[in-house]
């Protein structure tokens, strides 16, 4: 028996043990691309009400919503069995969710379809159950047909009408009407109950209606029944006359008996009640009686719960909204009139359906990590619990060794990828159950940076500063902050690192500027991001405007000198009483001031003027007060002009305690313009004798204030008057007075240990001010002791503001804490600080360092890590050394500068991958292991040789056109040939436009620099892609563009891809899509952006503005970089299979067409085009939404840029090139082809006219027509049968004469037709030549009236005009 309670006491402890080595739940940000790629089981987002009630008119929706990864799918079950949807043509369920609707259009009955629905949403990972929805259809029955007799009733008597409405679904509301539709009055003595039924306390001769009539109003059908109607009938003593009716006398005089209370609801002295918690409580007691009793409430063994109690229906019923288990009990109401009174006792039970105390959350755990699910629920009576996985009872689920089940908790131990699963808790008792699902997901991924890349944060000088580093992963990484890629993590002192990965700068200062980059880790990788800090001065107004008493006309200036951070850019704005100032000619500001001409009444006001930067700003505000202009009246001119107050006098001290005084003074002439505030300066004769100091403002009505002091100070004062007009002289001082001395209240800050050598520890502080002192011979009190060895406390006191701790071990921790005393006593203690003695040189090298996987341009690197105790500090990095030791190809010279590459590991037999290696080269490396000071000795010395790449591009490539017939190319070897040379290769293709002709291929062996082309056609134009050729491929190609004429285009330096660079295999194959150009403009133009779209191009004209960056020298020795990183200037983890290539730029004068081939998933990246112009390093930052291919427009002719390709999200995947535009050269429009054929038209246009001409002067005599001439003529715009105009000036509208019309009855003017010169004409030419003579016409109307006529529009008649 005692083995039997040892063991489980000890599996007690073991579970105390493992839920006190719980892991924390992993907390998945709500980030875009961590949601895209997470894979979780599935949740329930929206589901219908448990009990749902259905408009039978409409049709059913059964909502189900769920999220997941994968998309969950949708079952259904009914009444407990599967719900096959698909053989109901009825139900439908929507896409992408689990939302059934019951559609009745094609017939069927709604009520067929009552029942208990519940909802399974499925994916790879698990099964979320919904509520089970009790779906019923809303009923409104009709009333029951009966014959109401007439109720005969005795006056005086009580009476309760009954309603008894059909059951509704849901219930009905009820209300009394007669058959005007008026509602029954109701008051003390007459009113419904809470079942609808109407009671009179006591019957009246005026109650005798024939129309008390009980309405049931349904609220799904918006529809009112109607019962048959109640005639009452009193029996009186006497007659009864409406019109002798007195609310004094109601009776009229009558003798009616008058009867103690009776209850007509409930009955009996007793009744019980039981109500649901969070429910609402009606209490009813409807008594009977004459005079009519009144009602009162109490409650047994307490008071009524004031709040929450609220009485209605006359004082009748008792109502509470929302019970509580504190609210049961007994209940007591009382009836009474003159006669006496009864009383009714209401026992009223609570019990409650469940409720959540810990409802099961959702928990994602990494891989060997522990946790819980909890499920608590209360009730009464107290419910079960009971779980289940994917929804199977886990009794009856399959085994998970990982989990054990203890009653309301499930506790997980170590697990494994593949136990995801979604587990349901159902607590129930006997009036409702809940049910709630909670996944467990079990995940590891690497690390991520949430946050932007590289931001850039701005701050003010002494600020306290935040810097952002949101991450994730699983397990949760550690994280780590740098500064400018060296030093040991930031934490202590000034900075503080919180557990989300915001740094804390406690007080920003110009020293803090720099890179602060944060690392986090954890097993499975590292990831990092950048933040550039900027610490700015503050902006200040150092030459506030004052307040100005200002003579009406004349004119006001207002000072407001601004001193600011010279790189922020500031904006000065005016405002008057808080609201714009509108400037104009009378008012007028400058960079200092504000100058107000001409001052009127309107004036007056407040003056604020505002210095703003973009990260801060300062104001002050001055008054101006407008004063009447001076006359002749004396009292007029007395009042003028205010000035500013005298000084105060009679400075007194009273009230002498330790640490205030009272001062009191007597206030001096205002001069016209009230006093509104009392500046209080002190001096003291101690630290800073003669300077005084502000201590306080009061207000301008107090003379005597009480003066808070410091101790051990002697004080004296002085006191200034303000008025509107400006601050007067400052009184005479007062008596000194000296406060009595204390212990410091103060604790020095700035409190740190670090170490200067290996075998001490500096223990540094800020000491403190003067003014905190508080007393003689201040001194601090330091302790200091090693962490965690539990030995006592240090300590030493001093007067510095240093102490040195030697001997001590090296780069050991210390707790570290500090007081400042003085001969009146010890202040307060500081927090413990965490210092640690100096650091020495690594005693252990790394060993066994290695190579793998030789390629090209990297290689992997392996070594054996050093025992941590022997880096004698804190580990910074293993270091590598290597150095290119020669070139594999005979004959170059290579630089052997020595370069250092940074690794952070902690693992045992690390490795890492070195890239950035030149091709076909001998190389030479050894490592190091380095802490914040030293480094260790150096490893074994490992060589290798890189295996032969592509080429560079050519050193050159240049075109020359020595005439109009032969292109002559040169080139020049690549400065890195990355192999032995084989060749080059030469692919050229004529450009017209936009059209490309067929590719032509020319190869060379590896002497050959030049080569001559002879051109089939002179106007033609090649582009040209030259690159060299090893054993491995093709280089990077250099791409140029023949010149127009005989001017020479030199792209020096330019390197170019092309279609034919050689293309990388994308790892992740996306189909190819076709898109059209988008023109995307480089200018800072203000406007805002416009997007024009046609069917070839978009335009976007983007608002970036140019940024200058000055780039700095270019060091060896890099930052330290984690492992599997693909690029060596930036330390994150890159996506698997991302890649940008053939990146291709076709320069033109002023633009260029820029595309480029990804992998990136359609719609998931936004690339960013980053254009630096080589002359003045000048940055263009375009982002775009579109695919390729681009047009990039606004470039600048014959500028040679930088152009750099990254996608926005993933800036590590990127692509570099470089271009020149073209210079603008003036075209030769003879070669152009368009030019040669129009005039070869013209030429063939005027050779027809002098064909014409000739004629006409040989046949113009023959037929003479002058009668023509006196024809008029109509007006000469307008429409021909086709519908066009011509168009003339206002001499053309003249008439003319001998004009021949047109068969429709217009005239018709010479338009240079065919028609007009043929023989078959149209209707208007005779036979006998008339068309020859009516031009002989016109000639000779050109002959008579000169220039008024304006017939030689056409070409024919100019021909005439000139004859």
């Amino acid at each position: 028996m005692l083995g039997q309670g040892r063991r489980v006491a000890l599996t007690l402890v073991s579970l105390l043990l493992l839920l006190w080595h719980e892991a924390t739940t992993i907390e998945v940000p709500q980030d875009p691309k961590i949601q895209q790629d997470l894979k979780q089981p599935p949740t329930i987002v929206k589901q219908s009400v448990k009990d749902y009630i259905v408009d039978p008119r409409d049709n059913i929706i059964i909502e189900c919503e769920a999220k997941g990864n994968p998309v969950p799918t949708f079952t259904w079950r009914r009444n407990g069995k599967f719900f096959n949807i698909g053989k109901d043509p009825r139900v439908t369920m929507r896409k992408r969710s689990g939302t059934l609707e019951i559609g009745f259009r094609s017939g069927g009955r709604p009520e067929d379809y009552e029942g208990e629905y519940q909802c399974f949403a499925e994916n790879d990972l698990g099964i979320a159950l919904s509520n089970k929805i009790l779906l019923r259809v809303s009923k409104a029955p009709l009333w029951p047909k009966e014959v109401l007799e007439p109720v005969l009733v005795t006056e005086g008597s009580p009476l309760v009408l009954t309603c008894n409405p059909p059951p509704g679904l849901p219930p009905p509301f009820t209300f009394w009407m007669n058959s005007g539709m008026t509602p029954i009055p109701q008051d003390k003595r007459v009113s419904m109950g809470v079942n609808g039924d109407l009671y009179f306390s006591n019957v009246m001769a005026q109650d005798a209606h024939t129309d008390y009539s009980c309405n049931a109003r349904f609220l799904f059908t918006h529809t009112i029944q109607q019962k048959n109607p109640f005639t009452l009938k009193v029996q009186t003593n006497t007659p009864y006359n409406e019109t002798s009716y007195n609310a004094s006398d109601p009776y009229g005089g009558r003798k009616v008996a008058e009867t103690t209370p009776t209850f007509l609801s409930p009955s009996g002295t007793e009744s019980s009640k039981m109500v649901l918690r969070d429910e609402k409580l009606l209490l009813e007691c409807i008594a009977a009686g004459l005079p009519t009793p009144t009602i009162k409430w109490f409650k047994k063994g307490g008071d009524l719960p004031g709040r929450k109690v609220k009485f209605e229906n006359f004082n009748k019923t008792l109502k509470i909204v929302s019970v509580s288990e504190e609210d049961a009990g007994s209940y007591v109401c009382m009836a009474n009139n003159r006669l006496g009174s009864i009383r009714h006792t209401i026992f009223v039970e609570v019990k409650a359906a469940p409720y959540w105390l810990d409802k099961p959350t959702d928990l994602v755990l990494a891989p060997d990590e522990n946790g819980r699910l909890v499920c608590r629920a209360n009730g009464n009576p107290k419910p079960t619990i009971q779980w289940l996985v994917n929804g199977q009872l886990i009794e009856s689920s399959p085994p998970n060794p990982s989990r054990q089940v203890l009653g309301d908790t499930i506790i997980f131990r170590s697990v494994q990828m593949g136990s995801s699963a979604v587990y349901q808790c159902n607590a129930s008792n006997q009036h409702g159950y809940l049910l709630a699902n909670a996944f467990v997901s079990v995940l590891d991924l690497p690390p991520r940076m949430l946050g932007p890349k590289n931001q850039l944060i701005k701050v003010i000088e002494n600020n306290r500063t935040f810097l952002d580093c949101p991450f994730f992963g699983s397990p949760l990484p550690e994280l780590r902050w740098f500064k400018n890629g060296q030093g040991s993590g930031l934490d202590g002192g000034q900075y503080r690192v919180y557990i989300n990965g915001t740094l804390e700068i406690k007080r920003a200062r110009v020293e803090d500027e720099g890179t602060y980059t944060c690392v986090a880790s954890n097993i499975l990788g590292t990831a990092e991001n950048q933040v550039r800090l900027e610490v700015k001065e503050p902006t200040r107004i150092v030459r506030a405007p004052e307040h100005e008493s200002a003579v009406r006309g004349s004119t006001v200036l207002f000072n407001c000198k601004v001193k600011s951070d010279p790189s922020l850019p500031v904006t000065v704005t005016w405002t008057k009483d808080d609201k714009v100032l509108h400037l104009g000619w009378r008012l007028k500001k400058d960079d200092e001031s504000l100058t107000i001409t001409n001052v009127h009444e309107g004036d007056e006001g407040t003056y604020t003027c505002t210095a703003k930067s973009e990260i801060d700003q300062d104001s002050a505000s001055a008054r101006l007060t407008v004063l009447e202009e001076a006359s002749l009246n004396p009292s007029v001119s007395s009042a003028l002009p205010a000035d500013r107050p005298d000084p105060p006098m009679d400075l007194d001290l009273s009230d002498l305690l330790a640490r205030s005084v009272r001062l009191t003074w007597i206030p001096g002439n205002d001069h016209r313009s009230s006093i509104k505030e009392f500046l209080v300066q002190f001096e003291e004769d101690r630290w800073e004798p003669g300077r005084w100091q502000n201590l306080s403002t009061y207000p301008g009505d107090l003379n005597s204030v009480i003066l808070q002091l410091a101790p051990f100070v002697n004080y004296q004062f002085r006191v200034i008057a303000i008025n509107s007009v400006g601050q007067s002289q400052p009184s005479r001082p007062s008596p000194r007075y000296r406060t009595s001395g204390a212990a410091p209240d103060a604790i020095p800050k700035d409190l740190r240990g670090w170490g200067s050598m290996k075998d001490n520890m500096e223990i540094t502080w800020e000491p403190l001010l003067d003014l905190e002192r508080n007393g003689p011979d201040l001194q601090y009190d330091v302790w200091w002791r090693r962490k965690d060895t539990g030995e006592e406390w240090n300590n030493v006191t001093t007067e510095g503001t240093k102490h040195v701790v030697h001997p001590t071990n090296t780069y050991v921790p210390y707790e570290v804490k500090i007081r400042a005393r003085n001969e009146f006593g010890p202040g307060p203690e500081s927090n413990l600080v965490i210092g640690y003695s100096g650091e020495d040189k690594p005693t252990d090298a790394p060993t066994d360092l290695r190579v793998s996987k030789v390629e090209s341009t990297k290689v992997n690197i392996h070594w054996k890590s050093v025992d941590p105790d022997s880096v004698l500090g804190e580990f910074k990095e293993y270091r590598l050394y290597y150095w290119r030791e020669s070139s594999m190809v005979p004959g170059l010279v290579v630089d052997k500068e020595k370069k250092t590459r940074g690794f952070y590991s902690t693992t045992s037999e690390p490795s890492a991958v070195l890239t950035d290696l030149v091709p076909y080269s001998k190389y030479k490396m050894f490592m190091v292991v380095a802490n914040n000071r030293f480094e260790s000795p150096p490893s074994n010395t490992v060589e290798l040789n890189t295996k032969e790449g592509v080429p560079d591009t050519p050193r050159f490539f240049r075109i020359n056109r020595r005439n109009l017939d032969t292109l002559y190319l040169e080139w020049d070897k690549p400065l890195e040939p990355n192999g032995i040379l084989i060749g080059y290769q030469l692919k050229y293709l004529t450009v017209n436009g936009s059209r490309v002709g067929r590719p032509h291929l020319e190869t060379f062996f590896p002497n050959a620099t030049d080569f001559t082309l002879r051109l089939p056609d002179r106007s033609t134009r090649y582009k040209f892609f030259l690159s060299a050729l090893t054993q491995v491929g093709a280089g990077e190609v250099y791409a140029v563009e023949s010149p127009h004429f005989a001017n020479e285009v030199e792209l020096t330096d330019t390197s170019l891809a092309s279609p034919f660079t050689p293309t990388p295999p994308p790892l992740v194959t996306v189909p190819p899509t076709t898109l059209p150009p988008t023109t995307i403009s480089t200018s800072t133009s203000t406007a805002p952006p416009t997007t024009t779209s046609s069917t070839t191009t978009t335009t976007i004209t983007t608002t970036t503005e140019a940024t200058t960056i000055t780039t700095a020298a270019t060091t060896t020795t890099t930052a330290p970089v984690r492992v599997t990183t693909r690029r060596t200037d930036q330390n994150v983890l890159v996506v698997p299979g991302r890649e940008i290539w053939n990146l291709t730029v076709e320069p033109n004068s002023n633009y260029a067409n820029v595309t480029w081939k990804h992998n990136f998933p359609a719609g998931s990246s936004e690339f960013v085009l980053e254009f630096t112009l080589d002359s003045d390093k000048t940055v263009k930052i375009v982002p775009v939404k579109q695919q390729p291919p681009i047009r990039v427009a606004d470039l600048i002719a014959g500028a040679k840029y930088h152009l750099k390709v990254y996608s926005h999200e993933l800036n590590n995947i990127s692509k570099n090139v470089t271009f020149k535009t073209a210079y603008i050269d003036q075209v030769d429009i003879a070669t152009q082809g368009w030019f040669i054929g129009l005039m070869c038209a013209i030429a063939l246009i005027i050779l027809i006219l002098l064909i014409v001409c000739f004629i006409k002067r040989s046949r113009g005599g023959k037929y003479p027509v002058r009668d023509k001439k006196d024809l008029p003529l109509d007006s000469v715009d307008q429409k021909d049968p086709e519908g066009s105009f011509d168009y003339h000036s206002d001499e053309d509208n003249k008439p003319l004469q001998g004009s021949q019309t047109s068969l429709d009855g217009n005239v018709k003017e010479s338009d240079d037709s065919l028609v007009d010169y043929g023989e078959g004409g149209d209707g208007q030419f005779n036979e006998d030549g008339s068309f020859i003579g009516q031009y002989t016409v016109k000639k000779d109307k050109d002959e008579t009236e000169g220039n008024e006529s304006s017939e030689a529009t056409s070409p024919v008649n100019a021909i005439y005009s000139l004859a």
